[in-house]
């Protein structure tokens, strides 16, 4: 039992390995050197131009499909590169959004509090110092908002 899976994927190894070519309308199988039609090996009977033309459109092929799969791979490596910009923007805006939202609720808040006399010359330093520091950080979100 285990010979014949052995057989069984040799075998689909071996016709993986054959590509198909179509040349002057005709289709052919080329295994490596062996140029085989219906299932049948046709090298030897095939003249030296229709070999060389076999052989030069399988090179042709092998190359475009080189070709397109490189171009393939770099869409998809500047894709990724777009959605990481543009994670990296919305990321940047949502810290920015914060930032204000803080510097506002905070301002809001000291400015109620100053209004009410409910603050101490102490008080009224931390606050300003707070302050300066949420007012630091969303100068801080705002470049790197610009810069992305």
């Amino acid at each position: 039992m285990k010979i014949w899976i052995i057989v069984l994927f040799l075998s689909l190894g071996s016709f993986m390995n054959a590509q198909q070519v179509i040349s002057n309308g005709k289709v052919y199988e080329v295994k490596g050197k062996a140029i085989f039609m219906d299932g049948e090996e046709i090298t030897t009977s095939l003249l030296k131009t229709e070999k060389d033309q076999i052989f030069k459109t399988l090179k042709t092929q092998t190359r475009d499909a080189k070709r397109a799969e490189k171009a393939q791979k770099r869409l998809e490596k500047s894709h990724k590169k777009a959605q990481k910009q543009l994670k990296e923007k919305q990321k940047a805006q949502s810290r920015f959004n914060k930032a204000k939202k803080r510097l506002d609720q905070n301002k809001a808040k000291y400015e109620k509090l100053k209004a009410a006399g409910k603050l101490s010359p102490n008080a009224d330093v931390k606050w300003i110092k707070k302050l300066d520091g949420y007012t630091k950080t969303l100068e801080k979100a705002t470049r790197n908002l610009k810069r992305t």
